[in-house]
């Protein structure tokens, strides 16, 4: 019988405190060690676009990873943190989803990003993290799974975006004005510029096929806790003076420190627009940029126009 992903965290957990996993060795060893049947290992979830034995290694290795059990050590492995190894010796028989919601930080790890989205949305606060749903609808389940897969989409797509390099990440900052509507709508309206000697501009933008209207682009590819200040916005905005330009945009995997942030809403010529980690990570899935549509589910309901009388 294939194991539920719950059954698979301790021995996942032990194997990562052994030795570096990926998402498909954890497949592997947990074929083996279930004693998986060639059917059952091969068997796919409906849509087809994964075995079971696969979405649920997948998940088990996400939930470690929130609760910090297991972290990545380099692209696509992982291996045991400390606390890892100590919880393995703490929970000798099996670990519980209610286990790992025991440990502290894990609420925290989910709702990573969320608040700042409600601030920017506007809505109240509520108790999203992935909890036991047996008093919900069949709708708020269904809600509830949605908001897990967006998290955790989320951070694994920053995730991907900190291990390209910065030249790959200064290309996908204009990708993704472009799908905005940045440009001229000529192919060359958008280039990109990133080399010794640019003065801090890794992008150009003509707004109009003859260029009279530009944009410059910083692109900071920077780690979560490494965030923007005030002088860097101070020497873009020199930089941008040294151009001619006077509208830019600066945008960063982290984020912008306050001084920062209230340095560009004083008055001044030159318009500058910060766009930070989480809201770099809205437009990417808003217009589909690394990401792509896994599954679609539709949901019926009676027409009740349908079958009234005329």
């Amino acid at each position: 019988m294939i194991p539920t992903f719950d059954q698979l965290l301790r021995p996942l957990l032990a194997i990562a405190a052994a030795k570096k996993i990926t998402r498909r060795t954890a497949t592997e060893e947990m074929v083996t060690a279930f004693k998986l049947s060639q059917a059952e290992s091969a068997h796919r979830v409906p849509s087809g676009s994964s075995t079971f034995i696969g979405n649920r290694c997948g998940w088990a290795m996400t939930f470690l990873t929130k609760a910090a059990l297991i972290s990545k050590v380099e692209k696509g492995t992982y291996e045991a943190t400390a606390s890892g190894k100590k919880y393995l010796i703490s929970h000798p028989q099996v670990i519980t989803h209610a286990d790992l919601k025991l440990i502290p930080g894990w609420e925290e790890a989910w709702e990573l990003g969320r608040q700042k989205r409600r601030e920017r949305r506007g809505s109240v606060a509520s108790d999203d993290a992935p909890d036991a749903l047996s008093t919900s609808t069949p709708e708020e389940a269904i809600s509830e799974g949605i908001k897990t897969l967006e998290s955790d989409l989320r951070s694994r797509l920053l995730a991907a975006v900190l291990d390209q390099s910065p030249e790959f990440f200064e290309k996908l900052v204009l990708q993704v004005l472009k799908a905005m509507g940045y440009g001229s709508g000529n192919e060359n309206s958008l280039k990109h510029v990133g080399k010794s000697g640019d003065e801090g501009i890794d992008g150009r933008i003509n707004q109009d096929a003859l260029g009279l209207d530009q944009i410059c682009v910083q692109a900071k590819r920077y780690a979560l806790d490494r965030p923007i200040d005030r002088m860097s916005i101070q020497a873009f905005i020199g930089s941008l003076a040294g151009q001619g330009v006077t509208k830019g945009i600066f945008i960063t995997t982290s984020y912008f420190k306050g001084t920062a942030e209230e340095f560009v809403t004083r008055g001044s010529a030159t318009k500058v627009v910060l766009v930070d980690g989480e809201m770099l990570i809205d437009l990417m899935l808003r217009h589909r940029i690394g990401t792509r549509v896994k599954e679609a589910y539709e949901v019926f309901e009676i027409d009740q126009n349908y079958f009234e009388e005329e």
